[in-house]
């Protein structure tokens, strides 16, 4: 086995407690003999959920000697908030204990620089690995057995059931619910998300008239999982973004049943196929659909981008963004977006719930994206007034209202909020909503989806807007002081035991650096294949953002004569490691003049 550095674990500490243990509280002492993976994650980052789904075998195949710690380190202001943290636990099934740190301490004992990242201590007590991103699973699984296979010859490891308790379940008829749909009859479709199901309501928004699924996570004609978008099709049909399967299902009110549509269950990756055959194409995390202009769009939250499906030759592909995260605006081929989670259509806009930049946006017919309210990825608040000062903060949802303007799930400020096109006014149409994720028109009406209430709320529409006192906010990340002028980028990859990076088709890495503003970078943005670059600061700019977008594609590495990357094995197993960065940072005379993110492995 190859030697590693041995770095000791700082201790966990959290304001907030310890969630998932009985009320039991943790320090590593009383891991030591385990292994353990902290999960350094927020609720709001779609490629923290992914993580989550990837730890869950990992999870149940080495329960006896892996604890599994989440984490919770915000980046929203309400994310910092316990109860929204307990609902987040229960929400997204965490069947692990999760330290909630509001204040991001462990964080900073960590040096963390990115939502998701993954650290693997051992059993006695060392750092051993860090992994940033997405795609490491498969990597922290080979590493887990070694340190098994070492620690139990040295008698350091200890087996045995994990410090994880499960809550007790409680009784809803909806519980986090996601999206509705007003349906034909005047009953509402509501997808059920942590259920796993879509409810059918009576036009009271309250009586069950039948669930569809089973309740189970699955991928079957009687299951879903964590299904949310909803969209009504000229034949009836309802189109499901079913977000953890990575596809899109269709419901027939008529007889009851599920097909699957579009996707393949997989998640899609990059170099996957952007567009063909609806199902042999795989998606990322659909997290909502609208009909416009005659295609079913889909905001693709997995990959900051917009897809389209049409059902009548069964095809999906790329409609708008690159899979960079963040906010331009332009032609959509072009334009950046950041976890899209809403669509709502009028005659000629297609509206978007932007949520991580706290932004509401359109794309028209000519397919040019455009901003309406927000300014990029760490601004957020509750901001009222002209669209180009208000504020929102993660906002899941859109609406288009009867008098043309539209109504904004204003998610984490517990808001709804409405934007009127001609006036270019934002104000908030009502407070006191919990976790609202998406509304529907029924008649004179709104019907708000309270996500973390478990239920439907019908308002009235209001003549007058609600005061709010106005709250700006922005991430409270610490920024990383650099030097001006020359600054080294390293991005750190070490390919998994037993794997090398796969060359056989070209370069296997891939490096992507921008900034906001974009004058904070002289020199160093741009597309390349090396994972080390160096960087030129404008001393003028004193802060900023660093936008670095790395991944890197291994495969087995089972060398032979042939000498070719991937040895005597034509089909060896590959994987992808990728993870997208954004770091505030500010620039100070004689500060570190290299910059060092950790995408897999340790920082030599």
């Amino acid at each position: 086995m190859a030697s590693r550095a041995r770095v000791r674990a700082p201790e966990l500490i959290g304001r907030g407690g310890w969630l998932n243990t009985g009320d039991q509280q943790y320090t590593l002492a009383d891991l030591r003999g385990r292994i353990v993976i902290l999960d350094f994650w927020t609720f709001c980052c779609i490629n923290c959920l992914h993580v989550l789904d990837e730890l869950r075998e990992l999870e149940q195949k080495h329960g006896d000697t892996v604890v599994i710690i989440g984490v919770h380190s915000p980046k929203f202001v309400h994310e910092a908030e316990h109860q929204a943290v307990v609902d987040a636990v229960e929400r997204y099934e965490v069947h692990h204990p999760v330290l909630d740190d509001p204040d991001l301490a462990t964080w900073k004992q960590y040096a963390v620089r990115a939502w998701p990242t993954l650290v693997v201590i051992d059993p006695e007590g060392y750092v051993v690995a860090q992994h940033a991103g997405e795609g490491h699973a498969h990597a922290i699984e080979k590493l887990v057995e070694e340190l098994e296979a070492e620690h139990t010859a040295k008698g350091t490891l200890r087996r045995g059931d994990g410090p994880y308790v499960p809550p007790e379940p409680v009784a809803t008829d909806l519980r986090f619910p996601g999206k509705a749909l007003l349906l034909p009859s005047g009953n509402l479709l509501v997808s059920d998300s942590t259920r796993h199901q879509l409810v059918e309501l009576a036009a009271d928004g309250e009586t069950v008239v039948r669930r569809i699924g089973s309740g189970e996570r699955g991928f079957g004609p009687d299951t879903f999982s964590e299904p949310q978008g909803l969209a009504l099709l000229p034949d009836g049909k309802v189109v499901v973004a079913d977000t953890v399967n990575h596809a899109l299902r269709a419901y027939d009110p008529e007889t009851g049943t599920v097909e699957t549509v579009a996707g393949t269950g997989r998640q899609w990756w990059q170099g996957s196929p952007t567009s063909g055959p609806a199902l042999e194409v795989d998606l990322s995390s659909p997290w909502d659909v609208a009909v416009f202009d005659g295609l079913v769009w889909i905001a693709m939250a997995g990959v900051h981008q917009l897809w389209t499906y049409d059902p009548e030759d069964g095809t999906v592909r790329v409609a708008a963004g690159t899979t960079n995260e963040g906010l331009v605006d332009g032609p959509a081929q072009e334009a950046w977006f950041a976890q899209p989670s809403g669509l709502a259509a009028t005659d000629d806009r297609l509206w978007i719930a932007d949520s991580e930049t706290s932004a509401l946006r359109w794309i028209d017919r000519d397919r040019t994206v455009r901003t309406a309210v927000g300014t990029g990825l760490f601004d957020f608040g509750h901001r009222d007034g002209a669209a180009e000062q208000a504020l929102l903060q993660h906002p899941l949802g859109v609406t288009a209202l009867p008098d043309g303007s539209v109504a904004i799930s204003d998610t984490y400020n517990h808001a709804l909020r409405r934007y009127d096109p001609a006036s270019g006014e934002v104000t908030t149409l009502a407070t006191d909503l919990r976790e609202p994720s998406d509304a529907v028109v029924v008649g004179e009406d709104v019907v708000v989806v309270e996500s973390a209430r478990h239920r439907l709320t019908r308002l009235r529409l209001p003549d007058e807007a609600v005061r709010v006192e106005s709250v700006a906010h922005r991430t409270q990340r610490a920024a990383t002081e650099v030097a001006p002028g020359k600054l080294q980028l390293d991005v750190v990859f070490q390919a998994p035991t037993g794997q090398k990076l796969d060359t056989r088709y070209g370069p296997s890495t891939r490096l992507l650096v921008s900034s906001t503003p974009p004058e904070l970078l002289l020199e160093g943005d741009g597309a390349g294949t090396d994972l080390a670059r160096p960087l030129t600061l404008n001393p003028a700019v004193t802060e900023g953002v660093l936008h670095v977008s790395a991944m890197a594609a291994s495969c087995d590495d089972t060398a032979s004569d042939s000498g070719s990357a991937a040895g005597s094995n034509e089909y060896p197993a590959c994987h992808v490691h990728q993870q997208d960065w954004g770091v505030p940072v500010r620039l100070t005379e004689g500060a570190a003049d290299r910059l060092p993110l950790v995408l897999a492995g340790m920082d030599g």
